[in-house]
């Protein structure tokens, strides 16, 4: 009998043992990137369901040097590091800006692109600047929990500042008169300019950025004390930018580098 258990127990221990070595491959083969999917160009859930966008391709890339596969999950922008902490995912790559109030969260890469912020408004609007006075007494959209509406709201203390959850209602909302101005990453708001639905507004500008607000630009978030799979992205990243995949990805959306300086 006693003999009996023995064999029983090694069993068990066997077959734990399998178990944890498939987990383990498991988690060795697949990486769940958590995206917003409501931020073109960078990544946009399609009519038809599809993941697209700049944020996507290059996740895509870094899966593959990698060489794991990509699984890609949406997520709201305002619950995204709440559900990347509650483990509903691995690594976000949404275009979140590296600020210090975020990496008391989450640990970051170094950055995989940075572009300015800038300010748009109606085509037939009277402003010529993006300064404090320029957009005094204005109403400005920002999308809420940004970096850009942490800078409205810093900077343009003179306006009315709207926050809206994603960047397709505050456009909604400048096409139909609702808003003098918003305020955005320069490439998401020349992609929405070149759209049909973004043919009633205009560029004014770029926004200079301030390091203390915007950060040295957008990078890879994954959960605290999570080193090596940081480690393993950010050498992904320079492998990328140096194996010429990285500028592929680019020269698809942008007509410049946004890697930046």
């Amino acid at each position: 009998m006693l003999g009996m258990k023995r064999v029983t127990l090694a069993v068990s221990a066997a077959a734990l043992a399998l178990v944890l070595s498939g987990a383990t491959s498991q988690a060795q083969t697949a990486l769940k990137i958590g995206t917003e999917g409501a931020y073109p160009p960078f990544n946009n859930l399609t009519a038809d369901g599809q993941l697209v966008g700049f944020d996507i391709d290059i996740a895509n890339a870094l899966c593959e040097e990698m060489k794991v596969t990509c699984e890609f999950v949406t997520q709201d922008w305002d619950g995204i590091i709440p559900a990347l902490q509650a483990g509903k995912f691995d690594a976000i790559i949404a275009s979140m800006s590296i600020t210090p109030e975020r990496a008391e969260k989450v640990d970051f890469t170094g950055k995989y692109y940075n572009t300015p912020p800038a300010i748009a408004a109606p085509k037939d609007s009277t402003l010529t600047g993006v300064s404090k006075e320029d957009l005094a007494g204005k109403i400005v959209g920002v999308q809420g929990s940004t970096t850009h509406f942490n800078y409205s709201t810093a900077t343009y203390t003179d306006s009315e500042i709207k926050s809206y959850p994603t960047a397709q209602e505050y456009q909604l909302d400048l096409a139909n008169g609702r808003l003098d101005a918003v305020n955005d990453d320069i490439s998401v708001l020349e992609e929405w300019l070149s759209t049909p639905e973004g043919e009633c507004c205009k560029l004014i500008g770029p926004v200079q950025s301030v390091d203390s607000i915007h950060g040295p630009g957008a990078g890879i978030a994954v959960r605290k004390g999570e080193t090596e799979l940081r480690d393993k992205l950010d050498a992904a990243i320079k492998a990328i930018r140096a194996n010429g995949k990285y500028k592929e990805i680019n020269d698809k959306y942008f007509s410049f580098d946004v890697y930046g300086g």
